[in-house]
């Protein structure tokens, strides 16, 4: 796509990287039968193409207004539309400074300004914890549409004692160790039962995408920066990789590099985080071998009394990360029974870090038709990889949502 920079933009980071994507794309379409929001709405402004076709008018130089902030806003950032393409033009990374462009000419109303700014602020907070903590004791009395916001307390169990020679880093994440600290504790208990051990370092806090996405980008990038500096001992000292059981934040970790690049101070420390991270579903083929080598009747016994998963597939991992069928194929092995819908899989559920906060009515559209096609599977366990699609899949479902190494752990546990 031949583009032609204002002058504004000439020479500058931004427009350069902008104009090396927009030259990727020939305006094929592909990405439009993939993209969530077209599904719902139809616009084709509110796909993939239609948002590339704006971000380029404002990086000419058309003023933008309103209605293009509302067509980037509407967008989940599945990057299913990345999976897609066949010339591989990077949308994630247009996006975000598509949005940084238009939010610096485009005034928003002082309500959305303050709800943006207290889920920027408030989720990565130390306070977030003890917020949810009240939340999850008033939960009876809440409405409805915050009780969805607020899981019930859950019993994390015991973290795993033992000393092991081999380590790992875990990223405990900023809303997990209070909306499902039991992810954290599984998997140290997992990782724990194949020799691994789980190291949380005591400074490194939100990996940084709630404020980048919120465009807050320089927020997002010193909570980046504060991040690599508490895990660098970690790897000087020589730990086997970081490991991500949120695959939201996996996918950021990985791309501390290119977001990082031009900050001579931290770009080689960013690059080398990205390439040690990994999501903890890059573990299982390891795992699934330790467990069977130590105990030969492992797969007989989970076959016999674990529940049938339904699998969702995060946009976080099969789009962003590029890790698709993985989980099932290695937890299969192990002798769990466990699908995937058998109509769109690939599409967003809605969740999409803040975006069911921020566009409740399209996420719940969405999270809807994605229960409707796990529902075929008559599943006893859904079950996915991202605290974000668990809470808000489980908001409109009786049947249990859990993250699969929970469901590993329990029969671990049982075995």
């Amino acid at each position: 796509m031949q583009t032609q920079l204002a002058p504004e933009y000439q020479n500058t980071p931004d427009g350069m990287a902008a104009e090396a994507i927009l030259r990727k794309c020939v305006h094929c379409g592909f990405c439009t039968a993939t993209c969530p929001t077209y599904q719902l709405l139809g616009d084709e402004l509110d796909g993939p193409r239609g948002r590339i076709y704006l971000m380029k008018q404002v990086l000419e130089g058309q003023p933008p207004t309103r209605k293009t902030q509302l067509h980037l806003d509407r967008c989940t950032t599945c990057r299913n539309c990345e999976s897609t393409c066949p010339s591989g033009v990077d949308y994630g990374h247009l996006l975000d400074i598509g949005r940084k462009l238009v939010d610096a000419k485009v005034p928003r109303p002082a309500s959305e300004r303050a709800v943006r700014w207290a889920l920027k602020e408030g989720i990565p907070s130390p306070l977030f914890g003890p917020a949810m903590a009240l939340g999850q004791l008033l939960r009876p009395l809440v409405p409805a549409s915050l009780k969805s916001k607020v899981p019930p307390k859950q019993n994390a169990g015991a973290w795993p004692t033992r000393t092991h020679a081999r380590k790992v880093l875990m990223l405990a994440g900023c809303a997990q160790p209070s909306m499902g600290p039991n992810i954290n504790t599984s998997t140290a208990r997992v990782l724990d039962a194949v020799g691994i051990q789980t190291v949380v370092a005591a400074k490194a806090g939100c990996c940084g995408a709630v404020k980048f996405h919120l465009n807050d980008q320089d927020g997002g990038k010193a909570e980046m920066r504060a991040n690599v500096d508490a895990w660098w001992p970690h790897v000087q000292s020589g730990v086997e990789a970081i490991v991500m059981n949120a695959s939201g934040c996996g996918s950021t970790v990985k791309d501390y590099g290119h977001i990082l690049q031009d900050d001579s101070a931290y770009a080689d420390k960013a690059r080398r985080i990205s390439e040690l991270t990994k999501d903890l579903s890059e573990l299982l083929p390891m795992i699934a071998d330790a467990l069977h080598a130590a105990a030969p009747g492992l797969r007989e016994r989970i076959a016999k009394t674990a529940p049938r998963l339904a699998f969702h597939p995060p946009c976080s991992l099969q789009h962003a990360q590029k890790l698709k069928g993985g989980v099932e194929q290695h937890l299969g092995a192990m002798g769990f029974d466990i699908r995937t819908a058998n109509t769109e899989s690939h599409l967003c559920c809605g969740s999409a870090g803040t975006f069911s906060v921020l566009q409740p009515k399209l996420a719940y559209e969405l999270r809807d038709r994605k229960l409707g096609h796990l529902d075929e599977l008559n599943s006893d366990v859904i079950v996915s990889a991202n605290i974000g699609c668990i809470t808000h899949l489980q908001s409109g479902t009786q049947t249990p949502v859990k993250h699969w190494v929970e469901v590993l752990d329990a029969a671990l546990a049982g075995a």
